[in-house]
């Protein structure tokens, strides 16, 4: 695909689920789990602290901003940077979107070069798996972390996203080997996560197998790639096949429940339909290190970084106070303590 093709479809994106209300699904899994309430949590709120080190970074919560977008046009830049500023301003984790486009078009590289913006932010840089498979290399993933300047670097799966947009490449054979090349390669650990279909425990022992040293599970719940690539296939194909396909996958805590067995072997993040603080001690809960979100930032994104700062303490705000309620004074009390759990639809 030209730069102009790739940047264009960046956009596209963006304002789809602008105009878009159901691609976000809003399946609100994490509703389906019940917590704990301690009527005496034995604490003050006053002493509940979530902070974690993560990779030498100190982060205030368990947040990271989770990879959106970034190329040549105004908005993209502007997106990145008020992520970035926000991050740095609020101690939370960030990751870019994919960096495909800069190899095509130098001039969306800045929309990436985020370093000097979050000098103490916990980055990621971020390209799809399935490019290994198209020509791209270990080297190109450590340009991409040059870039960025990143502590490590995300590659992302997408089979379902790749099968129905109308340019998608669909050869995902053998790309765990490739995988493996790039983690033996670069001097940062390599993640790897979904974008909205989760990881099953099988092929997470397959990317553990790889080297990879976090997974996202990114699972369903939250925004559909597969609904946003209808709308553009349709002016290609007479079918709804994103329509379809448009809640496949795994639901986010399935996801993250199933892969409880590999604690220790692997750092679990968590993303797909995270919405709100309560959200985030779920997830937590069932053994996340990190929670992704991004949908809920955008629109804050495109207006200011201040916009975005007053989001992320409001997440903040709902994540402690439900560690206060549950009695937990630090991340140590949550993650994978499953007995916190009264209730779920699914099997612990």
């Amino acid at each position: 695909m030209n730069d102009e093709a790739t940047a264009s479809r960046k956009w596209e994106h963006v304002r789809i689920i602008g105009d878009d209300p159901q691609a976000d699904r809003q399946k609100c899994f994490f509703d389906r789990i019940h917590l704990t309430h301690r009527a005496l949590p034995e604490i003050s709120m006053a002493d509940v602290n979530p902070s974690l080190r993560l990779l030498n970074r100190k982060l205030q919560f368990p947040l990271l901003i989770s990879p959106m977008t970034g190329g040549d046009h105004e908005v993209l830049r502007r997106v990145n940077h008020n992520l970035a500023t926000a991050a740095e301003a609020t101690g939370v984790a960030m990751g870019v979107g994919s960096q495909r486009v800069m190899f095509t078009n130098p001039e969306a590289r800045d929309s990436f070069e985020l370093r000097a913006t979050a000098p103490s932010t916990l980055l990621f840089a971020n390209l799809g798996a399935i490019q290994l498979n198209n020509g791209f290399g270990p080297d190109h993933c450590r340009q991409a972390v040059e870039t960025v300047g990143a502590d490590a670097c995300y590659l992302h799966l997408n089979p379902l996203q790749e099968a129905i947009q109308p340019e998608g490449n669909t050869n995902f054979a053998k790309l765990g080997q490739k995988i493996e090349q790039v983690t033996s390669a670069l001097d940062v650990p390599v993640a790897v996560k979904e974008v909205g279909a989760g990881i099953s425990l099988n092929d997470a022992e397959l990317l553990v197998a790889a080297g990879v040293q976090f997974i996202d599970v990114a699972g369903s719940g939250g925004l559909s790639w597969s609904r946003i690539e209808n709308h553009r296939r349709a002016h290609t194909a007479p079918d709804q096949l994103g329509l379809l396909f448009q809640d496949w996958g795994l639901p986010t805590p399935w996801a993250l429940n199933a892969l409880a067995t590999l604690q220790g072997k692997v750092t679990l993040f968590a993303s797909g339909g995270i919405r709100n603080g309560l959200d985030m001690v779920k997830a937590v809960i069932l053994g996340a290190t990190l929670c992704g979100i991004a949908s809920p930032l955008l629109a804050p994104a495109m207006e200011s970084a201040d916009k975005v700062v007053a989001t992320i303490e409001r997440l903040k705000r709902e994540f402690r106070t439900a560690m206060f309620l549950l009695g937990a004074k630090t991340l140590d009390d949550l993650l994978g303590h499953k007995e916190l759990i009264v209730h779920a639809d699914f099997p612990l």
